[in-house]
């Protein structure tokens, strides 16, 4: 006899509400690129603490102000129905909060973004200023703007540049005032396994995004093929990992590759054909996979250094 279905939970309430809609499980995207990079910095210069804070918080809090601007502009084009819509908590979509209410939120965040990267170039230089300012702008109109360039499959190339190359090279550049080729090299694994979130996320929102218009990249390649991407770009995350630990003379790094562990579980759930509710966990354990190996390269590459 089938089991029947278990109930939906109830939408969080409060300031749960406001965390969920933060989608704590995207974070790892934010972390890893700040632990590496800072990493990369070992040895090349005395790491300064409140530089690598100031960095972090920088990379948490256009992560946060991006998902909150994700789910203003979704929810204002009414692609976050959630008639069609699995996945995370939607402010806006669910009528959990008011537009204008999780506008505010995205707005604070990259503000505070906006404070920490402010010191850290006074400190370092004016460039980070620019960069800073690059980082917010695509923040904004990945899903925001007359033509957003998650709604054309854009979305990975961001999630690869700004939270992998950008934020890696970044962490390093704030501590050394140079860009170095360890950190460029480092920033590529780093990119891919936060590229790999996102892939999943438009993996489990293919019928959904495709009902409402969003050309995500998983929708114009289609279920199959995007399966077969979120793979990929694992496999090649990994092949990467002894590239930089050989290539710079940081064997440690090679630590990481136990990251390949975790990985099974959710690579054998994608390519067994799991969908919609199904891959939301694989999402959390995604998440797992690049924060484990994220963190154990980057203390791999410092103890090398």
């Amino acid at each position: 006899m089938a089991r029947p279905p278990r109930p939906s939970p109830p939408p969080p309430t409060g300031w749960r509400a406001w965390v969920a809609g933060a989608r704590p499980r995207t974070l790892p995207a934010a972390v890893v690129p700040v632990l590496v990079g800072t990493a990369c910095a070992v040895g090349e210069a005395d790491v300064l603490a409140w530089r690598a804070v100031a960095a972090g918080v920088v990379a948490l809090a256009l992560q946060i102000g991006t998902n909150f601007a994700n789910d203003y502009s979704d929810g204002v084009r009414g692609t976050d129905d959630p008639g069609r819509r699995v996945g995370p908590v939607r402010l806006v979509g669910w009528g959990l909060r008011s537009p204008g209410a999780v506008k505010r939120a995205a707005i604070l965040s990259f503000a505070i973004a906006g404070a920490a990267g402010l010191a850290l170039a006074v400190a370092v230089g004016p460039e980070l200023l620019v960069v800073g300012a690059a980082a917010i702008a695509a923040g904004w109109f990945y899903t925001g703007g007359s033509h957003p360039y998650g709604y054309y499959g854009f979305g990975e190339l961001f999630v690869f540049v700004f939270f992998g190359v950008v934020a890696t090279v970044g962490s390093t550049y704030v501590q050394v005032e140079s860009v170095t080729a360890l950190s460029l090299a480092a920033s590529v694994p780093v990119g891919l396994l936060a590229t790999a979130l996102l892939v999943i996320n438009n993996l489990r929102d293919i019928p959904g995004d495709t009902e409402s218009g969003k050309r995500t990249l998983a929708v114009r390649l289609g279920d199959a093929r995007t399966r077969w991407l979120y793979v990929g770009i694992l496999i090649v995350a990994f092949l990467c990992i002894p590239i930089v630990a050989g290539g710079f003379d940081r064997a440690a790094a090679a630590a990481a590759l136990v990251g390949i562990v975790l990985a099974r579980q959710p690579v054998a759930q994608v390519l067994d054909g799991a969908r919609g509710p199904a891959l939301i966990p694989v999402l959390g354990v995604t998440g797992r996979v690049q924060l484990v190996t994220g963190t154990l390269l980057a203390i791999g590459l410092g103890v090398s250094a």
